[in-house]
């Protein structure tokens, strides 16, 4: 049996949409309404440089139950 906590990653999200992906070639991000399509870490580190950078807010979302919420970090 999988351990649902380890499912749980932090996403980037901007008002009301997620970030999906970002590339350094194209330089412009591409958002979702859904954070299932959200682009996924466990490192914080990166995620707080990636959602500096993009001018989002992180949250923790574990997929596997749908859960969603401000990060603490």
């Amino acid at each position: 049996m999988q351990d649902i906590r380890l499912r749980t990653c932090l996403i980037i999200k901007r008002e009301d949409e997620y970030l999906v992906s970002s590339t350094s070639i194209v330089k412009i991000p591409t958002w979702s309404k859904s954070p299932w399509d959200a682009w996924r870490t466990r490192s914080v580190e990166r995620a707080k440089r990636v959602a500096e950078r993009m001018g989002g807010t992180l949250y923790l979302f574990n997929p596997m139950v749908g859960q969603l919420r401000k990060a603490a970090v």
